[in-house]
């Protein structure tokens, strides 16, 4: 296994570029089924680093960057892995259903939102940013019945004001409108889940190993069930897939008393300041043991940080990606963030720049024999 000090002079770095980056992708609002603000800043990037760019029929872009020999090699031919990485290009955010007049709209959720943090949260609509804001009945003209209740989508709108109503249609896409941030060593967005995997995609195709054919895929619709990835996978084919994205941090303290005493969070999931997050199982996916023994080794031997995310809920691409055609081998990793799917999440620099390093040092050091080891 080679060490990061003979890659050191290549190994991709998180600068004041990137980090730019990262704020304009952020920023960018491309809800499920309408990425094409994100889409068209991930073909500025990757096309001249890609041997080929192409965007399939649901959206997704597919750029291929092939190994040493510059052309790809055809499965089955072992020479080096066709590996797939997968990062969605979509966010989670609001559909507008309804013209109510006056410029108030009805609206619809897109992805897992909880709809009690919505009140109040200041919205950009359609492919203008129109500002706006998610309105409702003012707590103190609430009956106590009602404050007792769960508010409802029904009694919530978005108010972007009379001036600006011909400009919205009904089907336009609405997301919070929260610009992105540094907050010393902590990164705010509306969409790290999953603008911190495109980032990191970016970067690996302008660094690519020349070991592998690297398939990466910036999909679509995620949030509203794998959509993209499953056709992605199909049209690519590879020997392998790795899922870069972002996963919840419930690492929060645990306000809980048992006798006075605070119980300990043990259902964290994942930890921010604890490096990349390495999947083993989730609702969707159970991880390849191969790869995720081969991440693990990539990173204790390169003293890179890194933590087992908790086996249960949620998911990644990697669950449309494992069960297309006859099988893709498939683990994901993600930088841990809490807040997600609110109005901004949180995460640490350092892990997106531990994940980005592991993925890259891994990669280099994968080979076709991954695949006859026991699992």
């Amino acid at each position: 296994m080679r060490n990061s000090d003979q890659l050191k002079d290549k190994t991709p770095l998180i600068g004041s570029a990137q980090i730019r980056l990262l704020q304009r992708l952020c920023d960018a609002c491309a809800v499920s089924g309408d990425e094409g603000e994100v889409r068209k800043i991930i073909l500025d990037q990757v096309t001249p680093h890609s041997d080929e760019v192409k965007i399939d029929a649901l959206g997704n872009v597919l750029a291929i960057r092939n190994g040493r020999s510059g052309t790809s090699v055809a499965k089955g031919e072992k020479d080096r892995l066709r590996v797939m990485l997968a990062a969605h290009m979509d966010e989670v955010g609001f559909m507008i259903t309804n013209n109510d007049g006056d410029g108030i709209f009805r609206f619809d959720v897109v992805g897992g939102i909880d709809e009690r943090q919505l009140p109040g949260k200041p919205v950009w609509v359609g492919k203008d940013h129109i500002p706006g804001v998610i309105g409702t009945k003012p707590i103190h003209l609430t009956t106590s019945d009602e404050r007792k209740r769960n508010i409802s989508l029904d009694n919530l709108r978005i108010d972007i004001g009379p001036a600006s109503t011909s400009e919205v249609k009904i089907g336009d896409r609405a997301t919070f409108a929260t610009s992105f941030s540094r907050l010393g060593s902590s990164l705010r967005g509306k969409a790290l889940d999953d603008r911190l995997g495109v980032a990191t995609l970016i970067e690996l195709i302008k660094h690519a190993p020349t070991n592998i054919d690297m398939l990466a895929a910036f999909t679509v619709q995620e949030e509203v069930g794998l959509r993209g990835a499953r056709v992605a996978a199909y049209g690519l084919d590879p020997d392998i897939a790795i899922a870069v994205d972002s996963t919840p941090a419930l690492d929060l303290p645990n306000w809980d008393e048992e006798d006075g005493v605070p119980l300990e969070n043990v259902r964290y999931n994942t930890r921010l300041d604890a490096g990349p997050a390495i999947y083993v199982a989730d609702a969707a996916t159970l991880s390849d043991p191969r790869l995720i023994r081969h991440l693990v080794n990539v990173a204790e031997a390169n003293k890179i940080p890194y933590q087992i995310r908790q086996p249960g809920g949620g998911g990644t691409d990697a669950g449309a990606i494992h069960r297309s055609r006859a099988g893709i081998p498939s683990v994901s990793i993600s930088v841990p963030g809490r807040y997600a799917h609110t109005a901004a999440g949180i995460a640490r620099l350092a892990d997106w720049k531990h994940t980005l390093n592991l993925l890259y040092l891994a990669l280099n050091d994968i080979s076709p024999t991954i695949l006859s080891q026991e699992r």
